[in-house]
């Protein structure tokens, strides 16, 4: 559920009027719900809440420090793939002991960067980099706490672009080879073996994929604990989806009930890494029509939001519903929704049925808070959008939007071509 609602003609916020959000900070605008967010993390730590855990919302899904904070301040933890998410999750607040970093190719710097910063765990997706943990650790003489990330092998039934847990996927270790990887990982000196990790994929709609992995993942435990490996932190993953159209996912509830019981009698921690679940519907990104231009086949809707804004449509050809902010009794046409950056792959919507609009109106794409601002850019030289917080009637402007100014910011112009 998500607090987006019509009230009367116009769409609303929480409690505020799109319209006034748009005429103050203008377009293109992501727009969040805090009560959206509140609820959506609570609805992971009351599922999970007969069970020890931490809930390490993924920060790649929506990096927005303000974001961070809230669930910071709500006991949440974070799972991060780089340096800068580190510093980030550091930087809201979120406690070291409560950071888990995954990822194929962290550096070194990103590696001395989290050993000095106590985190929980690296997840270890490679014997090189099992082995370069180790080296940096014993130069810095740490000792390193890790887990190993097991590809179970399971088809999370999603978008071939966001599914990883197959054989033929780059990330983790093939399970088949886990018990042999932790046998050298407790041999090297500046290692400590604490955890386990296992993530299959994103946008899953089904609990059945994650219990499939989770049965394949318990047995390598036993495995481990016969040669006296014994697992302290048990990491799931995420990947809970969320309903962009007509899909019916599970719930952390429905998650929750399908696992604990395969865990009962054994003493871990259980750390999960919700993201998508968490943000996708608790944001939006409203956009202007500028133009509207009729084809031989079909009608075009040209607003000022992109590719660079959101390139899940064009990327994934994902789905994403479109509502006007503001609706009118108009007929429905056939139209593509594009954007205004140079390329034939920026959309929004394509073969789309919608109410007619007019040049000036906005349209609401909904279901934008994950995957959206956090995979936006600067291409075609575009100032990326503003983002904004709504908790009830008031309203915070947490990024504001760049500037033309902001694009040159780091460039320089070297004396020679003066």
């Amino acid at each position: 559920m998500h607090l987006f609602k019509y009230h009367g003609r116009e769409l609303f916020a929480e409690d505020i009027a799109v319209t006034e959000l748009t005429e103050k900070y203008g377009t293109p605008l992501y727009i969040y719900s805090y009560n959206t967010l509140l609820r959506h993390f609570q609805a992971y730590t009351d599922a999970f809440k007969d069970y020890p855990h931490i809930i390490c919302f993924a920060l790649k899904a929506n990096p927005n420090i303000a974001i961070l904070r809230l669930f910071a301040k709500n006991g949440g933890g974070a799972d991060i793939v780089s340096g800068g998410e580190l510093y980030k999750a550091l930087k809201a607040g979120i406690p070291p002991k409560k950071i888990v970093y995954a990822g194929v190719g962290k550096t070194k710097e990103e590696i001395r960067f989290a050993l000095r910063s106590k985190i929980l765990m690296f997840n270890v997706e490679s014997e090189d980099e099992l082995r370069e943990i180790n080296r940096i650790a014993g130069v810095m003489r740490l000792k390193a706490p890790i887990a190993l990330r097991i590809n179970p092998d399971i088809d999370p039934e999603t978008h071939p672009y966001i599914a990883t847990g197959l054989k033929r996927h780059k990330f983790g270790i093939p399970i088949e080879d886990g018990l042999e990887y932790y046998r050298v990982a407790s041999r090297l000196k500046n290692i400590k073996v604490i955890g386990i990790h296992k993530h299959i994929g994103s946008q899953i709609t089904k609990v059945s994929p994650f219990v499939d992995a989770l049965r394949r993942i318990l047995f390598l435990m036993d495995k481990l604990s016969t040669e006296g490996l014994n697992i302290q932190y048990l990491d799931i993953g995420g990947g809970l989806g969320i309903s962009y159209r007509d899909e019916e996912p599970p719930v952390p509830e429905d998650l929750a009930r399908n696992l604990i019981p395969l865990l009962k009698g054994r003493r871990l921690a259980l750390i999960v890494e919700p993201g998508r679940s968490i943000v996708g519907n608790a944001g939006i990104l409203v956009t202007k029509t500028l133009y509207l231009k009729k084809g031989e086949e079909k009608e075009f809707v040209i607003v000022d939001a992109g590719m660079n804004d959101l390139i899940r449509p064009s990327l994934y050809g994902a789905y994403h519903q479109l509502l006007p902010v503001v609706r009118k009794k108009r007929n429905t046409t056939l139209c593509d929704v594009v954007g205004p950056v140079c390329e034939s792959s920026d959309f929004l919507a394509k073969e789309r049925e919608l109410k007619r609009v007019k040049q000036g109106e906005y349209l609401a794409v909904m279901g934008a808070g994950a995957y959206g601002f956090s995979m936006s850019s600067n291409y075609n030289s575009r100032p990326r959008a503003a983002e904004v917080m709504v908790r009830g009637r008031e309203h915070f402007l947490i990024r504001e939007r760049e500037t033309y100014r902001d694009l040159i910011r780091s460039e320089r112009i070297q004396g020679f071509l003066k």
